[in-house]
């Protein structure tokens, strides 16, 4: 198989057209192109009156491929093995199943692997199955009753379902491509296994995670759902059990061997538990900030200038970062095209913000988290779950400052840079389904983080016109971008306290979205599989 690289085409033109200019850059007939793959395709957009798309295929020629290599002198191409994966072999020799907890990408995806392998895994979910929390889901935005056990971080899918759904990963790990090939076996749309921002949406997702569900249980596993992991039993360092309680408050024990811990970066009062039980864990950064929301067709606009509107091109995003002098960092994060601003709390009295996408990404706004980040040392205490208690101080400000009804805390810009409240808006209507509270979200947030957020807004409105507008909507507080805790684990993937014990995905620091989770809820499964605590503890005794 050869791989053809930066194939350049206009947006105007069709992906059809890709083995014509595939056959031109290797020199050889189209005719001798026997099957074309779009491996990659992005868009260069550095030039706004002359955009293209910039493809990667992989084909196969009816021909010897070392010879039409060396007759056409591209230096762009290259020979390469089909991509593939095969789930490992099973060697656990015990006949206890394996648990895993939390039902997000990370957990969804170990749960996936172990059940291809014949382990027919347990899962345990706090949450409710993805259909029902979708009904809490939209009562709480409705009527501004929280049902703290299901919610948009708890339940089916894991905070990543109601979000934009986004794909895009920093990590480089050849599994990554099998995370993709699954959603589209479960229902996703193909674009995804090569889009320069591949994304699913919300409405998508719904049914690709009760796909992957159903597979699951058809592998032999079973998926339990409104059951939360309360306890972990262990003896001479190594795991024995777990226990949890179902939704009508009774509780179950579960003896196992190995437990994969995919609880996602909510579960604050599981992992308090986990402390407790001496599991070793340290604090992590992470970053806060706010929601800013820019009118979908200025973004457009701004990003694909004439082309803005195009068919081929859909809701343009951004990504956009700045270190203002003698401060830290910030960035944009999340940016959901069409989207909507969405209220994420997970616990009474507490405000969260988040993003959120339907796959055709047509809403009147687009709308990022514009964040800072957050160190150890602003945490006001060396425990390791200190971070939680920041986070948890933030949220609850807003609760209070967004009126304690759920109504979040918002401020248009031009008053934000200029030190005042907020006392109508402008042209752009916010899309929190809670509603918003106009106000002054310096009350909200920590000093450092909106001196930084100030400095950053105008750097970032040279980077992109109109990021700076006066009356953009800033919505606070985002806290949930990632966990301030991180559960130590040893490069067996398992707790450095615990044997069979498998920290795993965004909850346990290892992990900053669904591509990333989904791959440690792989290499996860793949551990336990590989029965390597069993190797430890045969060494070891």
């Amino acid at each position: 198989m050869i791989r053809v690289n930066e194939i350049k085409i206009s947006v105007d033109k069709l992906d059809a057209e890709l083995e014509f200019y595939a056959a031109r850059a290797l020199k050889i007939p189209k005719d001798k192109i026997k099957s074309l793959q779009i491996i990659k395709k992005s868009l260069d957009s550095r030039k706004k009156d002359n955009l293209f798309f910039v493809y990667s295929v992989d084909i196969t020629v009816d021909g010897d491929e070392e010879k039409i290599l060396a007759k056409s002198k591209y230096k762009k191409a290259s020979i390469v093995e089909p991509f593939s994966y095969t789930v490992p072999e099973n060697r656990r020799t015990g006949t206890l199943r394996p648990v895993v907890a939390g039902f997000g990408p990370g957990g969804m995806f170990a749960a996936l692997n172990l059940a291809r392998a014949g382990a027919c895994p347990i899962v345990l979910e706090r949450g409710a199955d993805v259909d029902t929390r979708q009904k809490d889901v939209d009562a709480f935005w409705s009527t501004g009753k929280l049902n703290v056990k299901s919610n948009v971080q708890f339940g089916e899918g894991g905070a990543g379902t109601f979000s934009d759904g986004k794909l895009t990963t920093g990590i480089k790990d050849p599994l990554c491509r099998q995370v993709a090939i699954d959603f589209v076996e479960f229902g996703a749309n193909e674009d995804i296994l090569y889009s320069w921002l591949p994304h699913i949406g919300t409405d998508k997702l719904c049914s690709i995670v009760k796909n992957i569900r159903k597979e699951i249980i058809r592998l032999g596993g079973e998926v339990r759902f409104n059951c939360q992991l309360t306890d972990i039993f262990a003896f001479n360092g190594v795991i024995q059990g777990v226990s949890y309680v179902d939704a009508q408050g009774e509780k179950h024990d579960l003896e196992t061997d190995a437990l994969i811990l995919a609880i996602g970066h909510s579960a604050r009062d599981t992992v308090e538990m986990l402390y407790n039980k001496g599991i070793k864990m340290m604090q992590k950064p992470f970053s806060v900030g706010a929601r800013i929301e820019h009118p979908r067709e200025m973004i457009d606009k701004a990003q694909y200038g004439d082309y803005a509107g195009h068919p081929a091109l859909g809701a343009a995003s951004y990504k956009l970062s700045c270190h203002p002098q003698g401060g830290r960092g910030a960035y944009t994060f999340c940016m959901c095209p069409g989207g909507t601003v969405v209220a994420a709390a997970s616990e009474e009295n507490t405000v969260v913000v988040n993003g959120m996408s339907y796959h055709a990404r047509d809403g009147r706004n687009s709308n990022s988290a514009i964040l800072v980040g957050v160190e150890p040392e602003d945490f006001g205490s060396e425990h390791p779950l200190a971070g939680f208690d920041l986070q948890h101080e933030i949220e609850h400000k807003a609760f209070i400052e967004g009126g304690s009804d759920y109504s979040a805390p918002a401020q248009l810009v031009g008053d934000f840079l200029n030190n005042k409240p907020s006392t109508a808006f402008g042209d752009i209507e916010p899309t929190c389904p809670t509603g918003v509270k106009l106000g002054d979200i310096r009350k909200t947030l920590p000093k450092k983080v909106t001196d930084i957020m100030a400095d950053a807004l105008v750097k970032m409105g040279t980077q992109l016109k109109g990021f700076d507008r006066p009356d953009a909507v800033l919505t606070a507080p985002e806290t949930r971008s990632s966990s301030p805790v991180r559960i130590l684990r040893d490069e067996y993937y398992q707790s450095v306290s615990l044997r069979g014990l498998y920290p795993c995905g965004e909850g346990a620091g290892y992990a900053g979205g669904i591509v990333s989770s989904a791959v440690d809820g792989m290499r996860c499964a793949n551990a336990v599989l590989s029965g390597e605590y069993l190797n430890w503890f045969t060494t070891k005794n």
